[in-house]
């Protein structure tokens, strides 16, 4: 799907406070820029940011940063963030691959994957979120007992990642075909995707993984 850019939205996104600006100066150092030690968690292809947001409302003892490379899906959390008296979130505009470039080994507690673009090209498997290429990437961050935690309606795009991410090394320690109707419901946050499918009656996948 192609998204519509925003006239001037670039311009928000490196004047807002919430979004931090030369991420890679801070690689190791993100306790200093949220003023406490408390765990990192990341969401990859944040959309709108209402699941993570929701999450940091939640759980003022985690800090969260939510990427989104796109600057107008990107405008669209921080007009949502704005109106939040949240101290524990901040937002990059960035591509995910280049994440070990911006946080130190061991730094990241968990990694969230929502609704990730499926590629259904096999020439474009590489480009999909859990790829071995972007499990990589995330073991590099993530802490020694981390774990990615993956969504989609895409039962596809599941089925590959039921195979992929073991094929990368990694351990798959829980998975759903039917979120909603399983034990992995508990304590659920839905993002603005799932909420949308889940009213339609359509069954969200689930996994998670650790190395």
């Amino acid at each position: 799907m192609r998204l519509r850019h925003i006239k001037g939205a670039e311009e928000t996104i490196a004047s807002s406070p919430y979004v931090i600006q030369e991420p890679e100066t801070k690689k190791g150092r993100w306790h200093e820029v949220f003023k406490n030690d408390h765990p990192i968690q990341i969401e990859v292809g944040m959309g709108k940011g209402r699941f993570i947001m929701e999450l940091a409302a939640a759980h003022p003892d985690i800090n969260y940063i939510g990427i989104e490379r796109y600057s107008s899906v990107l405008l669209r959390g921080l007009q949502k963030r704005a109106g939040l008296e949240l101290d524990n979130i901040y937002f990059l505009c960035v591509d995910a691959r280049d994440m070990a470039d911006l946080f130190a080994p061991g730094e990241v507690d968990r990694i969230y994957l929502n609704f990730s673009d499926p590629w259904p090209k096999d020439r474009h498997a590489k480009r999909r979120l859990t790829s071995p290429d972007f499990m990589a990437v995330y073991g590099k961050i993530l802490a020694p007992e981390g774990t990615v935690e993956f969504k989609t309606d895409n039962r596809g795009l599941f089925d590959y990642s039921l195979e992929a991410i073991p094929e990368a090394g990694w351990v798959i320690t829980e998975h759903t075909f039917d979120l909603h109707h399983s034990p992995m419901a508990e304590g659920n946050v839905m993002t603005e995707y799932e909420a949308k499918f889940a009213s339609e009656g359509k069954p969200i996948c689930k996994l998670i993984a650790r190395r």
